[in-house]
């Protein structure tokens, strides 16, 4: 390990930035020192403006991408090699506002019966039946599981929170059924690795393999259920707070984004085309006017 990549992992570690943080902003800063065959220390920003431009004509990188590449290199200059550099040296790209895709109840329900394995299916009711991100559900113990309280604890989530979820009485059920068919010892969903964790990349290719398999065709990821979540605890009437505890967001504004695809806002406007009078269709051509 050179010493830039040692004062660099310090540095990361000394902010507490996340273990997944770490190992982006490493894997990032790496490649960028590959690109050029030369040590980030003699790099300046000229270098890494044309890196962005290689980033996103030739390696054809959508803007999240490209962010996760700056966010490393801004870290990198600002706080381990303390450079004085604008931040406009290192711009960010700018984001579009996308919505995320909602599963049905119906679609919800067929996505779960077509996972065969019991452990996959299981973690995938997980994410649900709890609107955990993947990274949380992987990372379940089987001490965080209390049926006393009908609770599940998420053990330090996304920015190192700690929060406390609902278990539903049809859950727990399942829970039982797969620890009483796989007795799992400390983390609830083992992985192929002794004493690791199942892997985020094995609970996604069991969704991917569920939603062929249920003849989905919506663009689909384990974190679609958690959107599923969230969206159906709206339509049935969860206020915005409540949902935003359980999902574990900073901002009330990241909760809010799901009034944008709940059937209760979008659907229950009435569209003026069903206020207009009966609309006759014309048993000939308009002939168009030009004058």
């Amino acid at each position: 390990m050179t010493p830039l990549r040692q004062r660099l992992l310090e540095d990361m570690r000394i902010r507490n930035l996340a273990r997944n943080t770490q190992e982006t902003y490493l894997l990032q800063v790496a490649t960028f020192a590959k690109h050029f065959a030369r040590s980030p220390e003699l790099l300046g920003p000229e270098e890494v403006r044309a890196y962005q431009v290689h980033l996103l004509n030739a390696r054809k990188l959508a803007p999240s991408s490209i962010a996760i590449a700056a966010a490393a290199l801004r870290f990198l200059y600002s706080v381990t090699l303390r450079r004085d550099w604008a931040l406009t040296d290192i711009p960010l790209p700018k984001k579009p506002h996308t919505l995320p895709v909602i599963l049905s109840r119906e679609e919800v329900a067929r996505l779960l019966e077509s996972v065969a394995d019991l452990k996959h299916r299981t973690i995938l009711m997980v994410a649900y039946g709890a609107g955990l991100r993947v990274s949380e559900a992987t990372h379940l113990k089987v001490a965080d599981i209390d049926s006393a309280r009908m609770m599940l604890r998420v053990d330090q989530g996304k920015g190192g929170k700690d929060r406390y979820v609902m278990l539903s009485m049809k859950l727990l059920h399942e829970l039982r059924c797969y620890w009483r068919r796989t007795r799992p010892r400390d983390w609830l969903f083992p992985g192929e690795r002794f004493g690791q964790p199942i892997t985020r990349d094995a609970v996604a290719a069991a969704c991917q393999k569920a939603r062929r398999l249920a003849g989905i065709d919506k663009p689909l990821t384990p974190h679609s259920l958690r959107h599923a979540f969230a969206t159906h605890l709206l339509e049935s009437g969860t206020d915005l707070r409540t949902i935003q505890l359980l999902l574990g967001h900073r901002s009330l504004a990241t909760t809010a984004r799901y009034l944008k695809v709940a059937t209760q806002t979008v659907c229950a406007t009435q569209s003026p085309l069903d206020l207009l009078p009966h609309v006759r269709t014309p048993s000939k051509p308009v002939t168009p006017a030009y004058f």
